[in-house]
């Protein structure tokens, strides 16, 4: 076999969500080469692919931030340490490779589906749900890019449009709401009476210009080039014609950890056991946010947060006992970014 080795650096994190990308910066605060990778071909994780113009209100300091916004700030935080990003890769294998002459922990070899191999001291896993795909909505499949979308990167993209959103989720109702002001209709049709969204948001769409059609199902969809309407089929038996030119599926999406299940790690509902260091049943690989489960878990991503310094800092005395567990306080420390530091003392 041969023994080709792309990267190699102290810790892989995988997984380039919101907890992945602060892994990195504490990481590199730890003075730890870092490596990213992740399936998908941008940093961000599901904000960036689902969510990136909805406005976030549970993070710590920040009453109201835009997910887009949240990333970018993620990535900028985490580049001044320099990681190396691995995108549009899978990570597939793990295995362990026989610890050095001197005694010190086993390092890890980790394949990706494009061939690349990365040799580090340690993992730290946050996936979030794993790699997921959008439910389709199969009457009106074929419009796929012509438009029929399953999330919203732009707003003004449906300026001015007729829209058409399905789905009762927090997801649908959402777009629905930020929809409103810029679209020329938004039309919201839900299978069901009662919606999966807060209570408070769907309140808030029924007092809005959105028209609300519920126990009805999109059944076709046609046009010329691009989409130009739907039919509605009611539970009634009636049949709606509208106006679409924008077709918003929001069904949810299914998603599963892949080949993560092969890597020896304890895994339930899903989720990746681990104790309150982050650590999984495999010496050397950890994990953070949503993707973990114990006693008492809470999935937020401010929690996330929390969990990745804890599985990154724990992870940095495993690869050198030496080290401390408390990274210390970044405005003290001489890791602090060369462009902060030199701010720091102009």
């Amino acid at each position: 076999m041969s023994t080709h080795v792309d990267i190699e650096v102290d810790l892989l994190i995988v997984g380039a969500g919101p907890a992945g990308l602060y892994a990195a910066y504490c990481g590199g605060f730890r003075g730890l080469r870092v490596a990213v990778i992740d399936n998908l071909p941008e940093p961000g994780g599901q904000v960036a692919a689902l969510y990136p113009e909805k406005l976030i209100y549970d993070v710590a300091a920040l009453p109201a931030v835009r997910g887009r916004d949240l990333v970018e700030n993620l990535i900028s935080q985490a580049d001044a340490f320099g990681p190396t990003y691995i995108l549009g890769e899978q990570a597939t294998t793990a295995a362990p490779i026989v610890p050095s002459s001197d005694g010190g922990p086993s390092r890890w070899l980790v394949g990706t589906d494009h061939g690349r191999r990365v040799n580090c001291g340690a993992i730290v896993v946050t996936g979030g749900i794993g790699r997921f795909t959008p439910r389709p909505l199969p009457a009106a499949a074929a419009w796929e890019g012509s438009g029929l979308t399953y999330h919203v990167r732009h707003l003004a993209e449906h300026a001015g449009r007729d829209v058409v959103i399905v789905g009762g989720g927090d997801s649908a109702v959402d777009w629905a709401l930020a929809l409103q002001p810029i679209a020329a209709s938004v039309t919201l049709v839900h299978r069901r009476a009662k919606f999966r969204a807060h209570e408070s948001s769907v309140g808030e769409l029924r007092q809005g210009t959105c028209t609300i059609i519920t126990d009805a199902q999109v059944t076709d969809a046609d046009g010329d080039d691009h989409l130009q309407r739907v039919v509605i089929a009611h539970s009634s038996g009636e049949r709606t014609t509208l106006a679409a030119n924008s077709l918003i599926v929001a069904l949810g999406f299914t998603a599963d950890l892949g080949p993560l299940e092969s890597w020896g790690i304890q895994i339930v509902d899903r989720r990746i056991v681990v104790d309150t260091a982050m650590r999984t049943c495999q010496p050397g690989i950890y994990a953070a946010g949503d993707i973990t489960d114990y006693g008492g878990k809470v999935r937020l991503i401010s929690v996330g947060f929390g969990e990745s310094a804890l599985a990154v800092n724990n992870a940095a005395t495993y690869l050198d006992p030496q080290l401390s567990l408390a990274p210390g306080h970044s405005t003290d420390s001489a890791q602090q970014p060369a462009a902060v530091a030199a701010s720091s003392t102009a």
